[in-house]
C-alpha cells in the first residue's frame, strides 16, 4: 500500500499518475486542507507539519510514502527520510532528471511556491545532474505563491482571464530568460499547465508529481487490491467535486476528516 500526502488537494495529480502506472496498487491519500499552503511557512512549521503528515499515513500501514509536495520536497524531506523508518520519496529529483534530459538549450526554469523557491533544492540538484551529465546548465527559479490557492479555487478553466494574467505576470522572465524547459515544482501546478503552455509555447513543461510517481515502481506493484481511500484535515463538504478537477475524473468517494494535530 502507498501512502501520498500534499499540504492540500494537488497531490491528487500525482495520485492519478500512480493510479494509471500501478492499477493493482492500494493508496491512502492525505491532503491537509486545514493547513494549506505550506509554502508561505516557516521551514520549522512545514518539518512539523510533515511529520505529523507522515505518522498519519503511517498508521495506515503504508509500505512507501510519496511526498507529493513540493514545499516538503525541498524543505522537510531530508528530515522525514533520517526520522521514520519507511522509504520516503519527494518530488525534486525525479523532476530534476526529467528536466536535465530534456533540456537541449541548457536553460531550466522552475516555478514553486515562496518556500520552495527560497531553499535552492530544485537548482542545487539541477545543477549537480547537469555536472554529472556534462552540461552547463543555467536556472531560473520563480515563485508563483497565488496559483496554489486559484487553482484550489476552481480557477482553472484554459481562458479563465484572472489565471491567465496571474501566468504572465509570473512568467515573463521564463520568457526573457529563454529556458527551454520548465519545472512545475508544485504539483498543484500541471492543472493550470494548459495555461502555461499557451504562454509559453514550445517549453517543455516538467509534471513534478508524474516523475516522482515513476519512482514509486520500486515499492508499487500489483497487491490484489486497487482500494483508493481520501483524508483531509479540514470539511469534506465538496470534497468530490474538487478532487475531480486534479483527477480527470468523477470521484464517488467522499474524504473523512481526520484531526491532523492528534498525529
Amino acid at each position: 500500500m502507498i501512502g501520498i500526502f500534499d499540504s492540500g488537494l494537488g497531490g491528487l495529480t500525482a495520485l492519478k499518475e500512480a493510479r494509471e502506472l500501478y492499477p493493482g496498487e492500494s493508496i491512502i491519500y492525505l491532503g491537509d486542507t486545514g493547513r494549506v499552503p505550506y509554502g508561505t511557512r516557516s521551514k520549522e512549521t512545514i518539518i512539523r507539519y510533515s511529520k505529523q503528515d507522515v505518522r498519519f499515513l503511517l498508521t495506515k500501514n503504508v509500505d512507501a510514502i510519496l511526498v507529493a509536495c513540493g514545499t516538503v520536497s525541498t524543505n522537510a524531506l531530508e528530515e522525514l527520510q533520517k526520522e521514520f523508518d519507511i522509504p520516503i520519496i519527494g518530488v525534486v529529483e525525479p523532476a530534476c532528471r526529467q528536466a536535465v534530459s530534456l533540456t537541449v538549450n541548457g536553460k531550466v526554469a522552475i516555478t514553486g511556491t515562496s518556500a520552495t523557491v527560497k531553499s535552492g533544492a530544485f537548482e542545487n540538484k539541477i545543477k549537480a545532474l547537469g555536472i554529472e551529465n556534462g552540461k552547463n546548465i543555467e536556472t531560473l527559479s520563480i515563485a508563483c505563491p497565488l496559483f496554489v490557492p486559484l487553482v484550489e479555487n476552481g480557477f482553472i478553466e484554459r481562458d479563465n482571464e484572472i489565471t491567465k494574467k496571474t501566468v504572465e505576470h509570473y512568467l515573463a522572465p521564463v520568457r526573457e530568460f529563454g529556458a527551454d524547459t520548465l519545472i512545475l515544482g508544485c504539483t498543484h501546478f500541471p492543472i493550470i499547465a494548459d495555461i502555461i503552455a499557451d504562454y509559453l509555447p514550445g517549453v517543455r513543461l516538467v509534471n513534478t508529481g508524474k516523475e516522482a510517481a515513476k519512482a514509486l515502481g520500486a515499492y508499487a506493484g500489483d497487491n490484489g487490491g486497487r482500494s483508493i481511500k481520501y483524508y483531509v484535515s479540514d470539511d469534506t463538504s465538496g470534497f468530490a467535486s474538487t478532487a475531480s478537477l486534479f483527477l480527470g475524473y468523477d470521484v464517488t468517494d467522499s474524504a473523512e476528516r481526520i484531526d491532523i494535530e492528534k498525529y
